[in-house]
Formats: C-alpha cells, sequence, structure tokens
C-alpha cells in the first residue's frame, strides 16, 4: 500500500520523482525504490511524506481506499471515504455505519439534502443547519441595521 499511497500522492501534486525526493531531502533514486516497492522509508522519513502530503503516517502506510476499480490516494485528516452505497427503488440509501458513528448520526434525525448540480448532492444534519442560518440571517440583520 505504502508504494502505490506514494505514487498517487505524487501524481496529484503534479510533481516528480526528483522534486519529492528532494523536499523530503533524499535521492531520487531512493524516492522511486519507496515507489517500487523495493525499500521503505525509515520512520522520520514517513513523518516528512506524511506531513508534505497533509495526511497521517497511519494513512500513508495503511490506507487503501477504492471506489469500484479506482484506487484513491488517502484523504487529509479529517477527510473520509467510506465507498459507495446503493439507491433503493424509493431514492432511499443507507449511511455506512462508520459514518454514522463519526457524525452522530441516529435514527429519526432529520437531513437537509443539498444539491449542486455541477458538484453533487450533500447531506447536513438539519439542526447544524438550521442554526447557521438563523445566524446568518442575524449577522445580515445587523448589517443592515435592522435588529
Amino acid at each position: 500500500m505504502l508504494a502505490e499511497n506514494l505514487i498517487l500522492l505524487r501524481n496529484m501534486k503534479g510533481m516528480s520523482q526528483e522534486q519529492i525526493a528532494e523536499v523530503i531531502g533524499i535521492s531520487r533514486q531512493s524516492y522511486a525504490k519507496w515507489e517500487q516497492g523495493e525499500t521503505v522509508p525509515d520512520i522520520e522519513k514517513c513523518d516528512r511524506l506524511a506531513k508534505f502530503y497533509d495526511i497521517t503516517i497511519d494513512a500513508l502506510l495503511h490506507q487503501e481506499n477504492t471506489v469500484g476499480n479506482t484506487r484513491l490516494a488517502p484523504a487529509p485528516p479529517g477527510k473520509h471515504l467510506w465507498g459507495t452505497v446503493t439507491i433503493g427503488s424509493k431514492g432511499q440509501i443507507v449511511i455506512p455505519k462508520a459514518a454514522r458513528d463519526i457524525f452522530n448520526l441516529n435514527s429519526g434525525d432529520r437531513l437537509i439534502v443539498l444539491g449542486d448540480e455541477a458538484e453533487g448532492i450533500a447531506l447536513v444534519k438539519a439542526e447544524e443547519f438550521e442554526k447557521k442560518m438563523r445566524e446568518t440571517l442575524r449577522l445580515s440583520q445587523q448589517a443592515a441595521g435592522v435588529e
């Protein structure tokens, strides 16, 4: 996984092996060996790589995300990919348990469905969305001198 993650992360940055090696403070040949799986970086180099790519060391070494047959690079801390869900005949989806746990979603919770035709769909807890809307309204009224 480490070798694949290094290749994906480097390509996402649009950088060469030479450029990454320079940032980490090693030779291009050493970096190439990491990407080929011939050797592995020591913990100090892993830390530098993780910081440079804005991911955790654990994600660098262990994260293996895919969507269908497409391998994805590790996500930054606080970002998640739980895979795909299937839409039922009435439009229902099952939110993965890990997502429900992290976002404290429980049976009966209300969610706002947001959409952007270019970007897709997002789900937001209704209470949080409503709280932000009230705050936005309050600030706009305050700016307009309406209060």
